[in-house]
């Protein structure tokens, strides 16, 4: 008897708590004009992938956190495919040379011959070779020489070689030979690191084809002996040693200056900031010339009634902490930098210090943009878009725009070029931020829950009702 009732008032508290969820669906457009801001852009037309380096302004009036807001046009209002890459560090191959001494040794073996030489180095206390000559000389011997010993000096022992580049001394303008480079530690024992031919061709017009290097595996040593296989010995006007280089090149870095305005509490300021912008490292412009403030940086959290009133409270939550200073001390300024931070998103920071009536600094905030990778197949001009808080997730995977690409072919595509800032009044009505969706899904929650309550108490109305009825 009871079962009907209770599942018609179970089905009403369900309806009730559900029809605030059926108001918040998806938006119903995706176009160009539902987008409160947007950025020209201009590409030559030649490539298929092209990346851009998101502007300042993409994260001054993105309103997500993550721009899930952020799309791609064509003149026609399709949409791009893109992907969103987060920045991250580059490495860089470069060489330096190091210089090479010469030493020129007549040691009279037969061309093409392996065996050791009987050499007499006279060195320096740090190992530096002042001359090389060998221990006996055959009477029979031709003049000239056959051997070079290189000395590459004490840094090159603690660094990589792998090449040498050889340069022709004046007056020889072609040359050929087969050289076979050794290495050494203590010109006592020599290990056979490469062979290569060297060649200087030149033609009628004067113009030269040099085959001038020798490439062998990067190992680092001291002294190098070079010895001919084929050709005519030379003393060579220079050889250098070339060591690689691998350096890791940060990502790009944009910078914020926000003012302060007053906070809620006492030796509170706030800093209007943009919730896109990915902090990672924050600071304080100090006007003062001497000063020491102590401080931390945080935001502002509302908390609801407990009393579940429409009156809210405010409470500071701290998430980093230092000691700001900025100090003239010997003639020299000594001033604090700015502190890492785990990225975070805020709307607006606020700077809380110990020392009461301190002078307002301005706040420094520091990120490196991302990178938006997109397929240039629709009809130019293309455009930007951003700035809406209920968009839903426009990016795709990396694959799906540049598939085969590695991450040296994404770093070398064309750049597109972002023109002026456009604002426009966007068709659709701009939802709620994220802010306003986390309060209304607890007021939605709470309606639930009261909802659930009263039918609860609706039934234990009705069954105490129909007990009663029935005792009578």
């Amino acid at each position: 008897m009871l079962n009907k009732p209770l599942a018609f008032l179970c089905a009403a508290a369900l309806a009730a708590s559900a029809a605030p969820l059926a108001a918040a669906e998806a938006p119903a457009s995706d176009r160009p004009d539902d987008y409160r801001h947007a950025l020209p852009l201009s590409v030559s037309g030649k490539e298929s992938v092209v990346r851009l380096r998101l502007p300042k302004d993409v994260y001054l009036h993105a309103r997500t956190a993550d721009l899930r807001d952020l799309r791609l046009f064509d003149a026609q209002g399709n949409k791009l495919a893109f992907s969103l890459q987060e920045p991250a560090p580059r490495a860089e191959r470069s060489r330096r040379d190091l210089p090479v001494r010469l030493f020129g040794l007549q040691t009279a073996r037969p061309a093409g011959s392996t065996a050791e030489i009987d050499i007499d180095v006279q060195r320096s206390g740090d190992g530096t070779v002042l001359s090389v000559s060998t221990r006996s000389r055959p009477a029979a011997a031709a003049s000239g020489i056959d051997t070079l010993v290189l000395d590459l000096g004490a840094p090159a022992t603690s660094v990589s070689i792998d090449a040498l580049r050889f340069t022709l001394p004046a007056g020889v303008s072609s040359y050929s030979a087969r050289v076979v480079l050794e290495v050494s530690d203590d010109l006592k024992r020599w290990d056979t690191v490469g062979e290569t031919d060297l060649s200087w061709l030149v033609n009628e017009r004067a113009e030269t084809l040099a085959s001038d290097r020798m490439d062998f595996e990067a190992r680092s040593f001291r002294y190098a002996r070079l010895s001919w296989r084929q050709g005519k010995p030379l003393q060579f006007a220079a050889i250098s040693a070339e060591s690689p280089l691998n350096t890791a090149l940060a990502p790009a870095v944009e910078r914020l200056l926000i003012q302060p305005r007053p906070g809620r509490f006492p030796n509170d300021h706030v800093y209007p900031s943009a919730l896109a912008i990915p902090v990672q490292r924050i600071g304080l412009d100090l006007g003062e010339q001497n000063v020491v403030m102590p401080a931390q940086l945080g935001r502002y959290v509302e908390l609801p009634d407990r009393q579940g009133g429409q009156t809210t409270t405010w409470h500071f939550e701290p998430l980093a902490a230092a000691t700001f200073y900025q100090l003239t001390q010997g003639g020299k300024r000594r001033a604090s930098g700015d502190i890492s931070i785990t990225p975070a998103h805020q709307a607006a920071w606020v700077l809380r210090t110990q020392t009461a009536g301190a002078a307002a600094p301005a706040l420094r905030l520091a990120w490196s943009p991302a990178t938006v990778v997109f397929l240039a197949n629709g009809k130019p001009p293309y455009r930007l878009a951003f700035g809406r808080a209920d968009a839903k997730p426009g990016a795709s995977a990396l694959a799906q725009v540049a598939p085969g690409f590695t991450p040296a072919e994404i770093a070398a595509l064309e750049s597109a070029v972002a023109g002026p800032l456009a604002s426009v009044k966007a068709a659709a009505a701009d939802g709620p931020g994220a802010a306003e969706k986390a309060a209304a899904a607890a007021r939605t929650r709470m309606f639930g829950l009261w909802a659930a309550l009263l039918a609860g108490v609706g039934v234990l109305s009705f069954m105490a009702w129909r007990l009663i009825k029935q005792m009578k």
